[in-house]
């Protein structure tokens, strides 16, 4: 569920929860990072996801309503195995690359939420979106991912 209606609240739900996320992912030792999960994704992998996450956001805004959502030949309803490409696509980047990366989506992200006012996060529909705002994307692509990455590497954690 949405947390934020307005640019100020949007701006601090966003830096909240990467603050948690981001302490959160100094507690995590490599070797658990990069541990393989079953067919459950790594926590490495997760990083990777959400950081994948926030470069669609941008490619939608960039693209307005030509915007294939989620992404270019991917529907909704395929994103199971779409998110399962993306495993195998980052694979190869590291533990340190893929707290790097997201480090660095975030930050773009959050300088975007920091430069747009109410009328532009919330003013109306996301062009070639689904009828969410963009704040409503910012949301999902920024503070939720990173509410659900941190509970994912928690139970990780408690699991090791």
């Amino acid at each position: 569920m949405p947390a934020a209606t307005t640019h100020k609240d949007l701006l601090a739900v966003t830096d909240r929860e990467w603050a948690k996320l981001s302490a959160l992912l100094d507690k995590v030792p490599e070797d658990i990072a990069c541990a393989p999960q079953g067919e459950d994704p790594s926590v490495r992998d997760i990083l990777c996801h959400r950081a994948h996450w926030v470069g669609l956001f941008f490619q939608w805004l960039d693209e307005g309503e030509a915007a294939q959502m989620p992404d270019h030949g991917v529907k909704w309803n395929q994103l199971k195995p779409y998110n399962a490409g993306l495993r195998a696509r980052y694979a190869d980047l590291s533990w340190t690359e893929a707290r790097d990366w997201l480090a660095r989506e975030q930050a773009r992200l959050r300088a975007w939420i920091a430069a747009a006012d109410d009328a532009t996060l919330y003013g109306g529909a996301m062009p070639g979106g689904t009828g969410w705002t963009r704040g409503r994307y910012a949301e999902a692509a920024g503070p939720s991912h990173c509410r659900s990455a941190a509970k994912y590497i928690r139970a990780v954690l408690k699991a090791a």
